[in-house]
């Protein structure tokens, strides 16, 4: 699930700014400040898998399933503005949520595990993508992100590392974070290279996607929480980047959302069509079942 495009043009953002387009690098106490907020968003994953709150954020208010069957797509910042300032660093925490009409959980996850593919679902954002491993719960996949938002043309390498949960035949989960991220210098040009990961321009640190399935209504409801960790924004310049951001998230969020929904729907109309990382489909043999060690 691609949630890399809404996070690379919400971080671009913090860098397009002249004040804020030196190096910079990433530090322990900013990783650290990471982990404890995505160990914290896990936890409440389980809480839902627990049933101590609604498997979906849209069951949390009346009316979300509503709106989404009849066409809608919802989003909106799960923090309070959408960010929160860790030391040295922001955290970018969003979801969002659509209805796919007619979907099959199974062809949604077709979709999902399709990462051969993720470079012709959401282009032109991704660039390039390709499985790097797969088991029946568990995958491994690369991607290349590139983007110009302002006057700042960026683009990342990330590593993933993915697991499929199953609450029963019908719900699901999958959790997604960067095992690594590299920023892409001279994008496109002759001198193209490599930066070490956590030193450039700090566009993105490290991202965590959390997916939420559910086939019920006569379709597939999709849930997607992205999370990103970027450098920080002097609190001089938030007044001028914050209503950026939001716009830049809201519409990533969305086209991301719709363009998971038009790769559904071309699957149903192609079926033979077999993913690129087949081994994580419907709860069957080693497939992680939440709450089953």
């Amino acid at each position: 699930m691609n949630a890399t495009k809404l996070c690379l043009g919400l971080a671009l953002v913090t860098v397009g700014l002249p004040r804020l387009s030196v190096a910079t690098e990433l530090e322990p106490v900013t990783i650290k400040a990471c982990d404890d907020y995505v160990a914290s968003a896990d936890s409440r994953m389980q809480a839902r898998v627990n049933g101590q709150r609604s498997f979906l954020w849209i069951d949390e208010a009346p009316g979300r399933s509503s709106q989404l069957q009849r066409g809608e797509t919802l989003v909106a910042p799960v923090l309070g503005h959408g960010s929160q300032s860790v030391p040295n660093g922001l955290i970018h925490h969003w979801i969002g949520a659509v209805f796919i009409p007619h979907a099959r959980l199974g062809t949604l996850l077709a979709v999902i595990h399709d990462y051969d593919r993720y470079k012709d679902f959401y282009k032109p954002a991704v660039a390039d993508s390709k499985v790097l491993a797969c088991t029946d719960s568990d995958q491994r996949f690369s991607m290349v992100w590139q983007r110009r938002v302002l006057f700042v043309n960026a683009a990342i390498e990330g590593q993933y590392q993915a697991r499929e949960h199953f609450v029963d035949q019908r719900r699901g989960y999958n959790i997604a974070t960067t095992t690594q991220v590299r920023e892409i210098e001279e994008y496109g040009q002759s001198g193209q290279h490599l930066l070490t990961p956590g030193q450039g321009s700090g566009f993105i640190w490290r991202l965590h996607s959390i997916a939420r399935y559910e086939e019920r209504d006569g379709g597939v409801y999709l849930e997607l929480e992205a999370m990103a960790l970027t450098r920080g924004v002097p609190v001089s310049l938030r007044w001028l980047v914050n209503p950026v951001v939001n716009h830049l998230s809201i519409n990533s969020l969305t086209a991301t959302l719709h363009q998971t929904r038009d790769a559904v729907d071309s699957l149903a109309e192609t079926p033979e069509r077999l993913s690129s990382c087949a081994g994580g489909g419907r709860p069957a043999g080693n497939a992680t079942v939440a709450g089953v060690n």
